[in-house]
């Protein structure tokens, strides 16, 4: 009997690189393309993490060698140049994995003197 399982192959080991969870992270909402990713990290860390077109545009490549976001349709009135990309399946379970990763790492954070030191204690 043929099987229909089409469960998703496992998510990328943790950790994520910083540039992948990030790029994921601007996807989560939406497509968009490079610029746009760009912009979206830049303003959601306030400016913390920038990536530049070459680190973009590789993490871009590997992330869709390995599933974890598809290039997508560029509207119409857009610049046909420009490349929309979207998060798969596979990308938001990894983003939910790796921030469930980062969460448990900041537990154990509490959990020590260092917590003082983060003003959560």
């Amino acid at each position: 009997m043929p099987s229909n399982d089409r469960r998703l192959p496992p998510p990328p080991p943790l950790p994520l690189p910083v540039a992948e969870f990030h790029i994921l992270i601007a996807l989560a909402d939406g497509a968009r393309h490079g610029y746009g990713i760009m912009t979206d990290i830049e303003e959601r860390t306030d400016g913390a993490v920038r990536l530049g077109p070459g680190t973009l545009y590789t993490a871009l490549r590997r992330m869709t060698d390995r599933g974890l976001v598809e290039e997508g349709v560029t509207a119409a009135r857009e610049d046909p140049r420009r490349v929309n990309y979207r998060i798969t399946a596979l990308g938001r379970e990894a983003a939910i994995a790796e921030a469930r990763r980062m969460e448990a790492c900041l537990a154990l954070v509490r959990s020590t003197r260092l917590a003082t030191r983060l003003g959560t204690a």
